[in-house]
């Protein structure tokens, strides 16, 4: 159960946008064996990771053709940096709209990323197509890779915490397909490159004030990291960008090890319904024999993976957004599995 703050923190809104290329599986299969298939040779014993993904389409900011070409960390950024603004744009732009609040009343924005590096960062970027004033408080955050959307929440929540009244604002988003490498051939990417897609969420939240009552409440965030698990998931930096690290034991290891952290991070949980990270097919399977779910009990996050893929970030607030619009109430519980090896949760009642 979540503890009674004096100044409970509230989910005001939560909106979510993907780019307008859409990835068809089947298309990015047969495009992935002419690029991929005469460089390296285990392409075609891999290729089942495509079906095997649980994903029909995906979204990209940058169209199949852009894949065929080499590009460099130049390329990359520039394609990251307006891709990700716009989507930032797009998905901060909906959720004000639905909270009710204007760019100039946004008090606080936190941008949480992990697939470009730009500086000013993307809050920068965009502040003055959306209006927010010269003295909003900006907290950039990157590294989070897959659990940043439920460490992002929480942090925002902690910040609308310690400034009741103010709005604050965060913002998930990744570009995860302009990191495609055709010159570095690794068994991780070619799951990554059936994986991976791009999205963007943003939420809105408010510490307080009684006119939010009924509104989603957010419990503290917490997070476990497993020592010696720095290998397991993140990226490392090349000549030519950045490089994925995606370990074949994380379904493994997350039916293996999660339950006990969790049971350590919240051992008198009451939950009602688990929001997870849908990181693969696999994974999904693993969370539901971990947390003694029935099969098929993560129907949510399976749906949201195959329309979008895994965005990073972003995803697990899809699922959460999802979650929302189906009525569902009581107690939530959001999980996320990112680098670090890093499990992050954070409670959400619902009224």
């Amino acid at each position: 159960m979540i503890p009674q703050p004096s100044c409970p923190t509230r989910l005001l809104s939560l909106a979510t946008a993907v780019p307008p290329e859409i990835l068809v599986q089947d298309h990015v299969i047969r495009e992935s064996r002419a690029l991929l298939g005469a460089r390296f040779a285990q392409f075609d014993r891999l290729a089942p990771a495509f079906g095997n993904a649980g994903i029909d389409t995906r979204h990209s900011v940058v169209a199949l053709d852009w894949f065929r070409q080499p590009h460099g960390w130049v390329d990359r950024t520039r394609a990251y940096a307006a891709g990700a603004a716009r989507l930032f744009r797009e998905a901060a732009g909906r959720a004000l709209d639905l909270a009710g609040l204007s760019a100039p009343q946004v008090d606080v924005v936190v941008t949480i990323s992990s697939t470009g590096i730009v500086t000013p960062t993307l809050e920068a970027l965009v502040a003055r197509d959306m209006g927010f004033r010269p003295d909003v408080m900006r907290v950039p955050v990157f590294g989070l890779g897959c659990a940043g959307g439920v460490s992002g929440l929480a942090v925002a929540r902690d910040l609308a915490l310690a400034r009741p009244g103010a709005a604050v604002l965060m913002v998930a988003v990744e570009t995860c397909t302009v990191l495609f490498r055709l010159d570095r051939l690794t068994k991780a990417d070619i799951i990554a490159t059936a994986l991976f897609g791009d999205g963007a969420a943003a939420a809105v939240l408010r510490a307080g004030l009684d006119q939010d009552a009924g509104k989603p409440e957010l419990g503290p965030g917490r997070q476990h990291m497993w020592p010696d698990t720095l290998d397991i998931m993140g990226w490392t930096v090349e000549e030519t960008g950045l490089g994925v690290v995606f370990d074949r034991s994380i379904p493994a290891f997350a039916e293996a090890e999660l339950r006990a952290a969790l049971d350590a991070l919240a051992p008198d949980r009451a939950v009602d319904r688990y929001v997870c990270h849908p990181g693969g097919a696999k994974v999904i399977t693993a969370l539901e024999s971990t947390l003694d779910l029935p099969e098929g009990a993560l129907d949510i996050e399976r749906r949201i993976l195959a329309r979008h893929g895994n965005m990073s970030a972003p995803t697990v607030l899809f699922v959460l957004d999802a979650v929302l619009r189906s009525g569902q109430g009581g107690d939530l519980m959001a999980l996320a599995l990112g680098p670090g090896f890093t499990l992050s949760t954070l409670p959400i009642r619902v009224a």
